[in-house]
């Protein structure tokens, strides 16, 4: 099989929470180069998101929206109504909440597991029939270095990643006779939206650098290729994995 057979994702749908920026945008931006039907989704109606859509459009992807805070008791109900089938789910969408053990709080921490762990549960359950009945279905999820390594402020937010990866292994073992993969990408430090206000801090940049052997922070990009691996058929044997993209700051 040719390298290009091999990462096409040609007459795949795939769905990609939280696809509007950071991670989650450059998984679906590589996805639809791969020849996916991408589906983008948001928590809300925003800019970044029409001019995601947009640009896949520009760029000849097949492309579709949803819409749904993943904080609504609803939102499962909502994107599955809105998509309801797909052969690719990456459940990248989190919320990361610093809170020490001193800090916790039951209701921030109730709702973290509902967004990180238990909507992407509920996606699962209503995708992986129409994945059964085609013998082909992958469900990716975006977990994080501090699931091995957490830092002291979010030991809540590691929790629910490591709650996420035994989904995976979970579902690795349950599915994989049918031809579906459940794996976990664990990215480390990513200079995203989402990480810019403390890699806006000398000092905290100085003490991330010390673990860091790569000696630089990740881009979305460098994240991506492992879920387009992950997704093709040049991944169709890997099954239940942790894949760290972290530049060795696990070591």
């Amino acid at each position: 099989m040719s390298i290009e057979k091999l990462f096409s994702l040609q007459g795949k749908r795939a769905l990609i929470t939280g696809s509007s920026r950071g991670i989650g945008l450059a998984i679906a931006q590589l996805f639809g180069e791969a020849g996916a039907e991408v589906v983008y989704h948001g928590s809300r109606e925003s800019e970044k998101l029409d001019e995601a859509v947009a640009a896949a459009k520009a760029n000849n992807v097949k492309v579709q929206k949803v819409v749904a805070d993943l904080g609504d008791p609803d939102a499962a109900k909502k994107i599955t109504q809105a998509i309801p089938d797909v052969d690719i789910l990456v459940l990248n969408a989190s919320v990361q909440r610093y809170m020490t053990v001193e800090q916790f709080d039951a209701a921030e921490f109730a709702d973290e597991i509902n967004i990180n762990v238990s909507v992407g549960i509920q996606l699962i359950q209503h995708y992986i029939e129409g994945m059964k009945s085609r013998k082909f279905g992958r469900v990716i999820t975006i977990g994080s270095i501090n699931q091995l390594r957490p830092a002291g402020r979010l030991f809540a937010y590691a929790a629910t990643k490591a709650a996420q990866n035994v989904v995976m292994l979970t579902g690795a073992k349950e599915y994989a006779s049918y031809g579906i993969t459940f794996n976990n990408i664990s990215p480390g430090v990513i200079a995203t939206d989402r990480n810019k206000a403390a890699l806006a801090d000398p000092k905290i940049v100085e003490n991330l650098m010390q673990i860091v052997p790569a000696k630089r922070f990740g881009m979305a990009e460098d994240v991506a290729p492992s879920a387009l691996l992950l997704a093709s058929d040049a991944g169709n044997y890997i099954d239940g994995s942790n894949i760290i993209v972290a530049g060795g700051m696990q070591l």
